[in-house]
């Protein structure tokens, strides 16, 4: 099958005070968490602030009053059609964030990056579905060899097409939190933006995921924070960005971690030069976020179970076939 069977569809919705999800925004979305309830405008305004206040801590230069920058979000959602012109409907396949970076001074608006979070349907059938079921057919047996591929053939096909050239300029990258099962050691590396480089002895499942989707993954602690990210990129990740559009990646997930995760990223007390994150610390401060991390981890097996009856089962034969047929 020809790689130009599948094409792409993107649609932006902006992340700001007044953001609802769409009834079709895939359900786990950490943002759509963010916007429901009786709490949901405080909680998008006090998460905005968060982001603005960490962009100008973080881009200080000629920025006396620590207030020249404003981000602005919106939301790519990424929705696939596997057989164009025959009247499929299209299957939502991933989320990513873009920034845009206003600056007050100049009145300049400032592409920043694309990617930052990553929210994708399949990813959650690999993990919440395929993986479990293979683990308990198999006790102690890693994942099995094929895991991620298909997700990454997709991933890297849809970075590949006239879609994704059209509108953006630059290849993604994705910021998380480092592995809870993993230790990192400081490298002794030093980057004005992203801070101090850590390294780890082992990849994560995670990142041996994304180096199915051609990302490679360097660490690092940006000043002031007290946990080192994960950053998946494709090129050079300290050469082919500037500083300010890494300040908006930065700044964004550092929000986003501190509510997701505020055992790792809102600890009281920085990472050692050798880290082992954990989600028992104790010693950590909550934001003033209200966010249903419990909700979110139980509805990823919900949205496993969806892709697999709403898209892998249905087109397994196709998926198979293109998969074979992929060059990457």
């Amino acid at each position: 099958m020809a790689n130009n069977a599948f094409t792409f569809t993107i649609k932006r919705t902006a992340l700001d005070e007044h953001y609802v999800p769409a009834e079709n925004t895939r359900i786990t979305t950490n943002f759509a968490n963010l916007a429901r309830g009786d709490s949901r405008q405080e909680n998008l305004r006090n998460t905005l602030r968060m982001i603005d206040n960490r962009f100008n801590s973080l881009a200080h230069w000629d920025n006396p009053r620590g207030d020249r920058y404003a981000v602005e979000l919106q939301i790519v959602s990424v929705e696939m059609s596997v057989a164009p012109g025959e009247g499929t409907d299209s299957f939502p396949l991933i989320e990513i964030l873009q920034t845009t970076i206003l600056d007050s001074q100049t009145g300049r608006r400032i592409d920043g990056i694309v990617g930052n979070n990553f929210s994708s349907y399949v990813r959650d059938y690999d993990f919440s579905v395929v993986l479990p079921a293979h683990m308990k057919a198999n006790p102690g047996a890693f994942a099995p060899a094929d895991f991620g591929d298909l997700h990454g053939k997709l991933f890297k096909h849809f970075l590949n097409s006239a879609a994704y050239r059209d509108n953006f300029g630059k290849p993604p990258v994705i910021c998380l939190s480092v592995s809870s099962n993993k230790t990192y050691h400081r490298t002794g590396g030093e980057h004005p933006v992203l801070g101090s480089e850590y390294a780890n002895d082992e990849f994560s499942p995670t990142d041996q995921y994304f180096a199915k989707m051609g990302m490679k993954v360097r660490y690092f602690m940006p000043r002031g924070s007290v946990a080192p990210f994960a950053f998946y990129h494709i090129g050079d990740l300290t050469g082919d960005y500037t500083d300010l559009e890494l300040v908006s990646t930065v700044s964004t997930m550092e929000t986003f971690q501190k509510i997701y995760r505020p055992e790792i990223y809102n600890a009281n007390s920085p990472a050692s030069e050798q880290y082992r994150p954990s989600l028992q610390c104790q010693d950590y401060s909550l934001t003033r976020i209200v966010y249903d991390r419990e909700e979110r981890s139980r509805l990823a097996v919900e949205q496993g179970r969806f892709v697999e009856e709403r898209f892998i089962k249905p087109y397994r034969q196709v998926l198979d076939q293109w998969s074979a047929s992929f060059a990457a």
